[in-house]
């Protein structure tokens, strides 16, 4: 029987490049090469595509931050694709988490692992994502929706009516509003790219001209001070939900520096936390993916307040990190599904 084509992609355009890298190099040393082809698909942070010619059997997992070498230059990409079987994007963040490449695929009727348009272009906009976690009546915390052009300012209430504003103004209507810490994200980043947490009228100003560097949408959360817990769903029509997952993170709170360059942070799998806890947590993953739309896989992630024991979700991340160190796939091991054995799942789940 002849091997199924898969073309393994990553790297990509965002600000996730380098974790892409990792993901993606770690996925193709553990593909099944006896019922696999693998073509080592790498984009360059401009855009342009090549094989990535080192030998198979001799890839290994990139340490992050590492130049691909031994590569071939990709001039007509859709013919280069439509001679695959499935496609396996290890993209994260924008061009390749967003529905970018996924409509691609669409187009060019090549089957592709994971969430579809829909899913995961609502999964990458965080605001978005609040608004329907917010119609599916999972709980999350206090919110504020600005947007941003040119050093310019707009307020978004609740109803979509907009208000441009002065952003000393803005600041002073969310200072009303939100309890400090607040945590500003832009909306369209992932691996906490832009993200800054406030505790002040000026740090909040600050944080917001920050994350208008990296988008023109504008998130200002309510933070919750608590633990910071993940769970891994895969599945379509028949979702499952993982253990949950607990991050320690060596700074107060989990930036890309706390997630990526300080090798204090650390995870505990599976998390110390009362089972009827973790079992409400892992219900309402399966909801928030089904709720997006999701197919495949997703990793949801949750804080539960110190205080309370509530449970807030954060946010859902439609391709997690996916290095055999990754929490996406350390939490399903411990339901017995190996790296190895959860890639052929993503794989037979589009073939199916």
């Amino acid at each position: 029987m002849s091997k199924l084509k898969v073309a393994v992609i990553f790297g990509g355009t965002s600000t996730e490049h380098d974790v892409s890298v990792v993901s993606g190099t770690s996925v193709i040393q553990n593909l099944n090469k006896e019922k696999y082809e693998i073509y080592p698909t790498y984009i360059d942070r401009e855009g342009n595509w090549y094989n990535y010619t080192k030998e198979i059997n001799n890839i290994k997992v990139l340490p992050i931050g590492t130049k691909l070498e031994e590569l071939s230059k990709i001039d007509n990409i859709i013919e280069y694709l439509k001679q695959k079987d499935i496609a396996f994007p290890v993209l994260h963040g924008l061009g390749g988490e967003d529905g970018s490449i996924q409509g691609l695929f669409k187009i060019i009727n090549l089957p592709y692992v994971g969430c579809g348009i829909l899913a995961s272009s609502v999964g990458m906009d965080k605001v978005y994502t609040k608004i329907v976690f917010e119609k599916a009546g999972i709980p999350q915390t206090k919110y504020e929706y600005i947007k941003a052009n040119n050093e310019k300012f707009t307020y978004v209430y609740k109803d979509f009516n907009e208000e441009k504003m002065e952003l000393s103004n803005i600041v002073e209507k969310i200072d009303k509003n939100l309890k400090y810490p607040m945590f500003v994200k832009p909306s369209n980043s992932g691996s906490s790219v832009g993200v800054k947490k406030a505790d002040n009228k000026e740090e909040l100003k600050k944080a917001i001209i920050n994350a208008s560097k990296y988008d023109t949408k504008i998130l200002v959360e309510e933070g919750i001070i608590g633990r910071e817990i993940e769970c891994a769903v895969l599945g379509t029509n028949e979702v499952i939900s993982s253990p949950v997952g607990e991050v320690l993170s060596a700074e107060d709170h989990y930036s890309f520096d706390a997630k990526y360059n300080n090798q204090e942070s650390k995870t505990a799998i599976p998390a110390d936390i009362d089972k009827e806890i973790s079992n409400e947590i892992r219900d309402l993953s399966i909801k928030a993916f089904k709720a997006i739309d999701g197919k495949g896989l997703s990793r949801v992630d949750f804080f539960v307040e110190n205080k309370t024991d509530k449970i807030y979700i954060n946010e859902i991340n439609t391709l997690p990190g996916f290095t055999t160190i990754s929490m996406y796939p350390k939490l399903l091991e411990q339901i017995g599904i190996s790296y190895t054995e959860i890639l052929d799942k993503l794989i037979e789940l589009e073939r199916a």
